[in-house]
């Protein structure tokens, strides 16, 4: 069975729309990177399953990253024994080729609209377009109120951690589980491991226990654990293991995972509404090595931070009503068995690149 794992490119924040795009793949060892240029309803989520079923079906790993507007919907699929990718190059994560033909390309699906029907409903489109967009204005505001809330609350605690203690856990885990690999430093991958969605918060955990067999999970309420994981990233490195970054959504200069899958090794975040949910080989507890104190603000500056967030949610799940309500606009005037036609010769393409010598 063909090994198949899960991230986001993209994640919502109160700072907006925060991508990992550029980052999908390594650009300078990629073969070939098809960028998806089309509106919205034309078929890029329907091109890139049929992309990710083609390979699979070969038996070859996978990684699909899932859009933070709608995890059940595609913005990219990575191939790494072929050294290719495909991807959504539509705004808000616009993608321009760097070495055209040559390793990256477009792929436009836009010519699978009716153009003379599709003009009909202009002014549908645009009433959609424009409240799809506030919509998302709407939850960044909330989003960012949230986290100006949340903020007060963490630097309090922080000021009461043990930091001592867990950096000297830290350093015995390394000794016990990080051994040197090889004389280069290892390579890293930056994803989000999850984001904030029109669902709420989705977290794919499952990628953790595909690619990682033992996990340390850090039960972490208060985001103490930064500097641990810079810790523990800067030694897998040094030692020569590949890594995958996973930033939290939120606060995207901070690691919120680490995966080391060369050692089936990794240290995962678990928080309230963020839980991983089965048990790791070990648990270091970090609310443990701190106090708390205010307990009543506390207690308010997290409730106001939920209502916040729900409200996000909600003006997310306004955002997806009218994209929706775009798509079904457009659905109609769409050639979908031309963008599924395309689709089956490019996965042939891909598959045919496993011929290469």
């Amino acid at each position: 069975m063909a090994q198949v794992t899960n991230f986001f490119a993209g994640a919502n924040s109160g700072e907006g729309f925060r991508n990992l795009f550029s980052e999908m793949v390594d650009i300078q060892d990629t073969f070939d990177f098809m960028v998806l240029k089309g509106g919205p309803g034309i078929g890029k989520n329907t091109f890139m399953r049929e992309i990710g079923r083609a390979v699979e079906n070969a038996g070859m790993a996978v990684e699909y990253l899932w859009c933070s507007g709608d995890p059940d919907s595609l913005d990219g699929v990575v191939i790494p024994e072929l050294r290719c990718a495909v991807a959504d190059g539509t705004s808000p994560h616009v993608i321009e080729p760097q070495y055209p033909a040559a390793v990256d390309r477009y792929v436009d699906l836009g010519r699978f609209y009716d153009l003379t029907a599709a003009k009909e409903r202009a002014e549908e489109v645009k009433a959609h377009t424009h409240a799809y967009k506030s919509a998302y204005v709407r939850a960044y505001h909330n989003l960012k109120a949230a986290r100006q809330v949340e903020l007060d609350a963490i630097a309090s605690m922080g000021r009461r951690f043990d930091s001592e203690r867990l950096n000297r856990r830290i350093k015995g885990i390394i000794a016990r589980e990080l051994r040197v690999q090889g004389t280069q430093k290892g390579k890293t991958v930056r994803r989000f491991l999850g984001s904030v969605t029109h669902k709420g918060y989705i977290w794919r955990f499952d990628t953790v226990d595909t690619l990682c067999p033992k996990v340390y999970e850090l039960a972490d309420s208060w985001e103490l654990a930064a500097p641990a994981f810079a810790q523990l990233h800067r030694a897998a490195v040094e030692k020569g293991w590949d890594t995958i970054v996973c930033l939290s959504p939120e606060a995207p200069d901070q690691m919120e995972h680490l995966l080391i899958p060369g050692l089936g090794l990794a240290f995962v975040t678990s928080r309230p509404g963020m839980d991983y949910g089965k048990k790791p080989y070990r648990r270091v507890r970090l609310d443990a090595m701190t106090e708390v104190a205010g307990k009543n603000r506390l207690r308010f500056q997290i409730h106001m931070a939920a209502l916040l967030r729900k409200e996000a949610v909600d003006a997310l799940r306004d955002a997806k009503r009218n994209h929706d309500a775009l798509e079904s606009v457009y659905n109609p005037y769409v050639d979908f068995d031309g963008v599924r036609t395309v689709a089956a010769l490019e996965a042939g393409r891909l598959l045919s690149y496993s011929q290469r010598s």
